[in-house]
């Protein structure tokens, strides 16, 4: 006899009484499958023996019927029968309910998953105003950049996929020769169109300077967690630093002297702290070349003082003429209604923060004398504070800084020179600014937005409706906006919504600078400004003093060849 082993059974060396029993257990399982046909697809999941108590619920997560409804109602089965066994209900009674209050989803792959969660931007809050606009046949410009554009119809977007190499290299060379493409009203069927797909390829191009292929180069405002860990040589090596900037320099230089020359429409200079939108005369409803910046900084603007550059505060003027205003009619009113209206003026209205910083540099120290110990503590002169005035990070989105005429050239020599234009620490140390253009200029790199079309499904009041999705990712500028909807209006058959995605920073570049020029016209615009490689539709819309105030257009909407938008 084999010696007694403990924890050992002789048993194990004999497992025909085993597989016997499990196959016996296998064949009871099928005849139960088979004498109850199963009700819809829940019935193939229902497993053959009754479902083990999870060990890790409790008491607070397990399943009441007394407050789930579902569970009351399959709680209320009808009893048994006189004289029979309560398991002796049948069991296709127990599947029913199962049956009824949950219909078996279809199973989707994950790419339709990805697909639908694209449509859930058309059910996000849109910002003020709620009421859309009135139909109109154009929409104002928006001067913000764009970083992704969804674009939804029910109309197909398959004539956006698979350009062939010849409409792929007519879209390039349409845009390098600034040719005018004109597209009837509606076309029957897009996906054969070939100037429909070459024209498209056209209105994807824009250029950029520096081109570095392993960075995103935008947005640059808060970029350092997508830039950070990734190879960047200059950060530590000064020769190479004076190495790009000198080439930044000289693409800052060409892109100026195009816009002075009406070459080149507008063009933006993208920091790590601030953006600068530089638009050429006839647009925006001036007839001089304009400069927007937007946020700046106390330090930045005392630089800018000190350098002899004037510039204005548009908001800062409109909000102290909106003061002087309320004010005059608080003390024409009553006390009860003038204190009521300011209250509302109050809320619905943030008041913009003064510019004037001298008179806050001398009142900050104030406190001192109140304690007494003014001489004990060492404070700041007035020369230390103008000499390191960019440490001071006071970030103001909703006032722009603007500059007209040959303020801007004073601008470009103060931007080459000045050293707080490029970051000394982080992520972006050493980085020249981002110089994004629609036309080519000396050193700037051919880009193209990425294009994506999906087929989902939307859901619409209580049904789902199949719908076609165009996704636009990339710094989506106004003439690139502008000239997709043009397409999308004669291939979409004028009905197609858009949800649009603003850097913030440049949404207040949409200001109206109240320096529009009585005696411009349409005519003086498409003479001066023919080559500058825009549709002269675009040019048209362009040309508009801005209406949309501190706001950038949200969602787009067109029906029957009208718009409507939100903002």
């Amino acid at each position: 006899a084999a010696p007694a082993v403990p924890g050992y059974s002789p048993s194990f060396k004999k497992p025909p009484a085993m597989l016997r029993l499990k196959r016996k257990r296998s064949r009871r399982s099928e005849v139960v499958a088979s004498a109850f046909p199963p009700c819809g697809a829940a019935a193939l999941r229902a497993p053959s023996v009754p479902a083990r108590r999870n060990p890790f619920s409790s008491l607070e997560n397990a399943p009441r019927a007394a407050g789930n409804p579902k569970l009351r109602e399959r709680a209320r089965l009808p009893p048994p029968l006189a004289g029979e066994s309560p398991s002796a209900v049948p069991f296709w009674q127990l599947l029913e309910p199962v049956c009824e209050d949950k219909p078996v989803p279809r199973p989707e792959s994950s790419d339709r998953t990805d697909d639908l969660a694209l449509t859930n931007d058309l059910h996000l809050p849109v910002a003020v105003p709620e009421v859309p606009s009135s139909p109109r046949h154009e929409f104002p410009a928006d001067w913000s950049i764009k970083t992704r554009l969804l674009f939804m119809s029910s109309q197909p977007f398959t004539w956006t996929e698979h350009l062939k190499a010849q409409e792929e290299a007519q879209g390039f060379a349409q845009h390098c020769r600034a040719t005018e493409t004109n597209l009837p009203q509606s076309i029957q069927e897009p996906k054969l169109s070939t100037e429909l797909r070459c024209a498209f390829q056209q209105s994807l191009v824009y250029w950029l300077h520096p081109s570095l292929p392993w960075l995103q180069m935008f947005p640059r405002i808060g970029a350092d967690r997508k830039i950070i860990g990734k190879a960047s040589p200059w950060s530590q090596d000064e020769a190479l630093q004076q190495v790009l900037m000198s080439e930044w320099s000289v693409s800052f230089t060409s892109l100026y002297n195009l816009l002075r020359a009406k070459l080149c429409p507008y063009f933006y200079v993208c920091t790590y702290q601030f953006t600068v939108l530089f638009r050429a005369a006839g647009l925006a409803g001036s007839d001089v070349i304009t400069a927007v910046i937007s946020p700046t900084t106390r330090g930045l603007r005392e630089a800018m003082r000190s350098e002899g550059i004037e510039f204005s505060l548009p908001l800062v003027e409109e909000s102290r003429t909106r003061k002087q205003k309320n004010s005059e009619v608080n003390l024409e009113t009553e006390a009860d209604n003038s204190l009521e209206v300011s209250n509302s003026t109050e809320d619905r209205e943030e008041p913009a923060p003064s510019d004037d910083d001298d008179d806050d540099d001398e009142a900050s120290f104030s406190w001192l004398e109140e304690m007494g110990v003014q001489d004990k503590v060492k404070k700041p002169n007035a020369l230390s504070i103008k000499l390191y005035p960019f440490h001071v990070k006071v970030y103001d989105t909703r006032n722009p800084r603007r500059l007209k005429g040959t303020n801007t050239f004073t601008l470009l020599n103060f931007l080459i020179n000045c050293k707080s234009l490029v970051a000394v620490a982080g992520p972006q140390a050493g980085l020249p600014p981002t110089l994004l253009s629609p036309v080519a200029f000396r050193g700037g790199t051919m880009h193209t937005l990425k294009a994506r079309s999906i087929n989902a499904k939307a859901r619409v009041q209580l049904a789902y409706k199949d719908i076609s999705s165009l996704e636009i990712v990339g710094p989506v500028m106004p003439h690139a906006l502008h000239s997709l909807t043009m397409l999308l209006k004669s291939a979409q058959r004028g009905a197609f919504s858009a949800v649009l995605h603003t850097h913030e920073p440049t949404a207040v570049f949409n200001t109206n600078l109240d320096n529009a020029s009585p005696g411009l016209n349409k005519e003086s615009i498409h003479k001066d400004l023919p080559p500058c490689g825009l549709h002269p539709k675009t040019l048209d819309q362009l040309s508009q003093c801005p209406t949309l105030g501190k706001y950038s257009i949200r969602f787009l909407e067109m029906k029957d060849y009208a718009y409507t938008w939100k903002s």
